[in-house]
């Protein structure tokens, strides 16, 4: 079962810094394991997140799915409200991780507003089944955005 945090080796990055190759395995593997725990009897779309926060903690979470399909939520969204209920709302990086060979991870347009709450310059690492990723900022996700800075009058 995937543990809830870990936390990372060293002082962790600025939000801007891409994030050194051991810690980008370490969220790889801890988003990998999180999928195996993937509650998703409809879909059968295991999908895992690990979430880097600005002081060096990893939040994983997994899609969790329900018969009145609304009320499931998705591994990103998981992770996000593990973390800020247990005080954390400035990330660093998320990892994506899903069983797909042909396609990469790719967050939801409802995660994408929910990781944009809290910036659009951190990291996001997409993976195949294989292991294989790609980096992004939610900027490139999601530009022209909204956020809590348009809801200032």
């Amino acid at each position: 079962m995937a543990q809830a945090q870990h936390d990372t080796p060293g002082p962790p990055g600025a939000p801007s810094e891409e994030a050194t190759p051991a810690l980008v395995q370490l969220l790889l593997a801890t988003s990998q394991e999180a999928l195996r725990t993937a509650y998703c009897p409809y879909s059968r779309y295991p999908v895992g997140a690990a979430l880097l926060t600005a002081d060096g903690k990893i939040f994983s979470g997994c899609n969790v799915e329900n018969a009145c399909y609304p009320l499931g939520i998705c591994a990103e969204r998981t992770a996000i409200q593990k973390a800020v209920s247990e005080g954390h709302t400035k990330f660093q990086a998320i990892a994506i991780s899903c069983k797909s060979q042909e396609s990469y991870a790719i967050p939801c347009g409802a995660c994408r507003q929910v990781l944009r709450e809290f910036g659009k310059q951190w990291d996001i690492y997409l993976t195949k089944a294989d292991g294989t990723y790609i980096r992004k900022t939610l900027e490139e996700l999601l530009p022209f955005s909204f956020g809590p800075e348009d809801l200032k009058i």
